[in-house]
């Protein structure tokens, strides 16, 4: 959420930042909304004042025993006309609030201006693999090697849900137990196993409510939501809370399932892997101070990028352009890899700065030592990396001619010495 006082003063800038995210939200409404919020709000003010001093003025004439019956008289008509206005701002400023919550965060000045075609390629880390022999898709590597079975997860939940069998199983669970070991043991994560419910305030301190509740599952009956990435209770950890200097950074890293109606994904390429709606993720956040924000993304980045080395898999580095970044973000990089199989750029992470817009939202602060100050922290949070495009691409890079798939050596240990899925 961006602060109220930036809004007023500078609508330009508002202005431009909507016009490069192409988003289609009425700022002219919204200032002239503001002034009704403003302009009821003092009216509110302004009879409680009143009414305080009719009180005060009360006590003075039950004091000197004079007739308090004009001054009541006065009081009541006060608070009756107190309680319609504040029936009327009641409305006004729920409509205030959804309003202000929909507005998206200003887009940092390194950004491309412009849609995914404007994306930039920053760097690549490696040589795509050549192979001898056309390669497969991971559709058809997993079926023919038993890993995978995509029709009987129809079976059990519907479209676009997997169901992991065997050495496919053990192959998720390998990747899982080396990407939190590599976060906590070298990266310096603390490691956080959090819930996968959450209630709205939640959701709506990260920035997935209102504007994403479309692609949210829901639990009405109980109030809470599934999440769609561990973003959303890490960043929470620490809602309605106040840091120490001392203790930032704040980094975690969390492994949890995530939860995505995908409501807008009709036309894109849902087959196999690509997109679906439970998920395995490891999920990295920061907590930092404001001046260290920019330098920590690219040590997020970093840390997300380290996995991919560490697997010896083919990827590239994209900064994202102003009308494809995230709502609540100011600058995001996102992480490819290159599928041979499907030959296709796959996004297995996203690593974003947010700045201080969900800090504002969820009330998260930091005391400074020096002065002693409360100020706004900015979050930050990357995939460390999401599975099912890591699993596409891991199979279609590792496949041998024979349908083999050859296990990256990182991942050996914990899959009990394996080096080869075969048949």
């Amino acid at each position: 959420m961006l602060d109220i006082k930036f809004i007023r003063q500078n609508p330009k800038i508002l202005e431009k930042t909507l016009k490069a995210r192409n988003c289609k939200f009425d700022l002219k409404g919204f200032l002239a909304l503001d002034v009704n919020y403003r302009n009821a709000l003092g009216d509110i003010e302004q009879l409680r004042a009143s009414q305080n001093k009719i009180n005060q003025e009360l006590q003075v004439i039950l004091k000197d025993k004079k007739d308090p019956a004009p001054k009541i008289s006065e009081s009541k008509q006060i608070k009756e006309k107190l309680e319609s206005l504040k029936a009327d701002f009641s409305n006004i400023e729920k409509s205030w609030r959804d309003q202000l919550l929909r507005i998206p965060n200003i887009n940092h000045e390194s950004l491309p201006v412009g849609g995914a075609p404007q994306n930039q390629v920053l760097r690549q880390s490696s040589e795509l693999k050549r192979f001898d022999f056309k390669p497969k898709d991971h559709i058809v590597l997993a079926e023919k090697l038993d890993i995978i079975d995509f029709k009987r997860s129809v079976k059990l939940s519907g479209s676009n849900f997997i169901l992991l069998k065997g050495k496919g199983a053990q192959l998720e669970r390998a990747l899982i137990n080396f990407m939190l070991d590599l976060h906590t043991r070298e990266h310096g994560y603390r490691e956080i196993f959090p819930p996968v419910l959450v209630n709205p305030a939640s959701m709506e301190a990260t920035g997935q409510l209102p504007n994403l509740k479309e692609d949210m599952y829901c639990l009405q009956q109980d109030g809470l939501y599934l999440i769609p990435t561990a973003e959303v209770p890490l960043t929470n950890i620490h809602r309605d809370e106040v840091l120490q200097e001392k203790d930032l950074p704040v980094k975690y890293a969390a492994f949890t399932p995530c939860f995505r109606r995908e409501a807008g994904s009709y036309g894109k390429d849902t087959r196999g892997l690509m997109r679906v709606h439970e998920f395995n993720k490891v999920e990295l956040v920061k907590f930092v101070k404001p001046q260290d924000s920019y330098n920590e993304l690219e040590g997020l980045l970093a840390d997300a990028c380290k996995v991919l080395d560490e697997l010896k898999l083919p990827y590239r580095t994209v900064l994202l352009s102003t009308a494809d970044i995230s709502f609540a973000s100011a600058k995001t990089y996102d992480i490819e890899l290159y599928a041979p199989g499907m030959d296709k750029w796959l996004e297995v992470s996203s690593c974003s700065n947010f700045e201080s817009f969900q800090a504002r939202r969820g009330n998260i602060r930091y005391k400074e030592e020096a002065t002693g100050k409360k100020e706004l922290v900015h979050t930050l949070n990357g995939s460390g990396v999401a599975l099912p495009r890591l699993m596409a691409a891991l199979l279609e890079n590792y496949q041998q001619e024979d349908g083999s798939i050859l296990v990256p050596d990182v991942l050996r240990k914990y899959m009990g010495q394996v080096d080869k899925i075969e048949p």
